[in-house]
């Protein structure tokens, strides 16, 4: 399945002549954790050399913040890999083998802080998937590296039939099980492809921009709507700098159509190409009443007129 849209880069520089002309992680770990050499660090830079290279951002370990970085391709395969035989991701047509790094194990060894409270994937397409360190907790979500043994020139094109390469780098899980779920809205699987970049992050800088405002801040629907917002819509729809911009329709857009057009808004949450042929975002038929409300009346908050 495309990445849901609702309107979401020098070789290792090896200390220990043990390992001289053996690369650790090519051989791919089947357990979720792989036993990881103390012997190489990861080389930045501050140039892109390949259009494999993975453009890194946010807080970066001595890196000044805000700047961005590279890391080669050949080097992430030189960290520890894992590797799964995955069937439930949207992405394949069936049982798919996939093997990277866990995202968990770049924000140990890239970030400026293990304990960064969130990593952003974003897209070529400008969507982006936002993973929380609790979603990452709970999911362990893998940068995928090589699909079925092959290198992203080797990848089967993107599930909609669209022939687009879903490299240079895409995420997926072992098996992905909803941690939560709000109202009809459950947990679910963030499963970009087209990653370019990951940037690590603190949550609150992130997530604090579209926090719901105003005198119904604190009621139960408003939250529960912002929480639904933040995993869903924020992959696509942008507030300011923050937040997917793949829909070209920012955060103040959806608060205006939710306040003067509640209906519209309904009806395009749940079926946006009745609304729209041309609407690249999947439907959510499955969002009862409450949830729509819930959705309502967060976005409503951004619009000084708006009454939950």
């Amino acid at each position: 399945m495309r990445r849901p849209f609702l309107s979401v880069s020098a070789a290792f520089v090896f200390l220990a002549t043990s390992l001289t002309g053996v690369r650790f992680a090519e051989a791919a770990a089947t357990h979720p954790r792989a036993a990881e050499p103390d012997s190489f660090v990861e080389p930045l830079h501050t140039t892109r050399s390949s259009p494999s290279d993975l453009e890194l951002g946010g807080e970066l370990a001595g890196v000044p913040s805000g700047a961005t970085r590279y890391i080669a391709r050949e080097d992430l395969l030189a960290l520890p890999q894992v590797s799964y035989r995955v069937s439930d991701d949207t992405n394949f047509s069936g049982p798919t083998e996939v093997s990277g790094v866990l995202l968990e194990e770049l924000t140990r060894r890239l970030s400026a802080s293990p304990e960064s409270e969130l990593v952003v994937a974003v897209c070529d397409d400008r969507y982006r998937a936002n993973y929380p360190r609790a979603y990452v907790s709970a999911h362990q979500p893998l940068l995928v590296l090589k699909i079925n043994g092959q290198p992203p020139a080797g990848w089967p094109k993107d599930a909609e039939g669209h022939g687009e390469s879903m490299g240079p780098y895409m995420i997926s899980h072992s098996k992905f099980t909803p941690s939560f779920k709000i109202l009809s809205h459950a947990d679910e699987a963030q499963i970009p492809w087209g990653v370019v970049r990951i940037e690590f992050r603190k949550e609150k800088a992130v997530f604090g921009g579209i926090a719901p405002r105003g005198p119904h801040a604190r009621e139960p629907a408003v939250h529960a709507g912002y929480r639904i917002a933040q995993q869903n819509c924020f992959r696509c729809h942008n507030k300011g700098a923050e937040g997917g911009q793949k829909s070209g329709r920012p955060w103040l857009v959806l608060s205006a159509w939710a306040t003067a057009s509640p209906e519209y808004f309904s009806a395009y949450v749940r079926n946006p190409q009745a609304n729209n042929p041309h609407a690249q975002m999947p439907g959510n038929p499955g969002y009862d009443e409450a949830t729509i409300h819930a959705l309502r009346a967060y976005f409503q908050t951004f619009t000084a007129q708006g009454k939950p």
